[in-house]
């Protein structure tokens, strides 16, 4: 069964409807919002949240039953990523600055569908779904949240409501990272062998059980007080940090086909070469400066900015034989999907 660490799960768990949501429409909801970036102060508890309504047809209302917080909402909690939220938000800049108050965070929902658009054929309502939610979008801390029908998957039989809001965040961004940037799944993941450095956080505790379940060899950095739990997931060899200096150790070991760095800082000076040069491996971070870039310097030269890192570190690694990559969060109903399918296997085979 997939397993995950997280921060925060919270249950949301109201009563079941007995009319359709359009008739028994209100104004307004209770969430928990922000209203200006900050630290803890700034959360606020209100009944009269705007109640989120359909603006496109393959659009569709989810009523929360559980709620899940991750690093991501302590971030932007303070204003983290707000220039790059702002122009998804807004593409065509139409609106005034901090309108995208009050805020509502929370990037994990597992709950029920109340409606769909009229292009929405796949959900219906009633259905028990769960989600991860764009950043850019508003929230699951609150009674009902609207997402794209394509962001949206049933949720696995084998979950409860509060169990399931663990998961959807960190596996679409283990996903995105493994598979569309690593280039690692399901059908080539056999015999490869894969290091996780911080493996016993959210996004590489997924990552372990996924790789391994595609029959990888799986090398895990953590803690001395970590090394049973990452074991139990799968971990095949593990290399604790507060042992001494982690490359060392790690360079005792046979080289690898793919990286996943959740660290970051001094990791990039040592870590692509552990791995096998010449021969397609990757190294796939996700501590990135983008959106520290565009924060700081505005959109349009925070991503040159961006681009220019990237591109230098792409060619310098590139001449070694190896590959240089930034991972990153993607939403995906289809990801989870097949997340949802790994539980539901798991579950019925303990």
């Amino acid at each position: 069964m997939l397993m995950c660490r997280r921060w925060l799960v919270c249950s949301l768990k109201g009563q079941y409807r007995s009319l359709s949501f359009s008739a028994s429409r209100r104004s307004v909801m209770p969430a928990w919002v922000i209203d200006k970036y900050g630290k803890n102060e700034v959360l606020r508890f209100t009944k009269n949240a705007a109640l989120p309504i359909i603006h496109y047809p393959n659009e569709v209302i989810v009523k929360v039953h559980a709620a899940g917080l991750n690093p991501i909402d302590i971030s932007m909690r303070g204003g983290y990523g707000a220039a790059t939220m702002a122009m998804k938000r807004d593409p065509l800049n139409m609106n005034q600055s901090g309108s995208e108050f009050p805020l509502i965070l929370g990037r994990d929902v597992s709950g029920e569908i109340m409606e769909c658009g009229l292009d929405v054929n796949y959900f219906k309502p009633g259905d028990q779904v769960w989600a991860a939610i764009p950043p850019w979008k508003q929230g699951s801390l609150a009674e009902f949240v609207v997402l794209s029908a394509n962001e949206v998957s049933h949720k696995p039989k084998s979950l409860r409501h509060v169990e399931a809001a663990s998961i959807p965040y960190v596996a679409a961004t283990a996903w995105s990272v493994i598979v569309n940037t690593g280039g690692l799944n399901k059908d080539n993941g056999s015999k490869k062998r894969v290091l996780i450095l911080g493996g016993s956080g959210g996004v590489g505790t997924l990552a372990i059980q996924m790789v391994k379940a595609w029959g990888a060899h799986v090398t895990v950095t953590c803690s001395q007080n970590a090394e049973r739990l990452v074991r139990d997931l799968g971990a095949d060899d593990v290399v604790d940090y507060t042992a001494g200096p982690v490359e060392k150790q790690l360079q005792t070991l046979q080289k690898f086909d793919l990286i996943l760095d959740n660290i970051g800082g001094e990791t990039e000076k040592w870590a692509l070469d552990l791995l096998k040069p010449w021969n397609g491996a990757k190294y796939v971070t996700l501590v990135t400066p983008f959106l520290h870039n565009t924060d700081r310097l505005g959109l349009a030269d925070g991503m040159m900015q961006s681009g220019v890192t990237i591109g230098c570190k792409v060619l310098k690694h590139l001449r070694k034989g190896v590959h240089y990559r930034w991972g990153f969060f993607a939403p995906s109903g289809p990801t989870l999907d097949e997340i949802s399918e790994m539980v539901d296997a798991g579950k019925s085979s303990r």
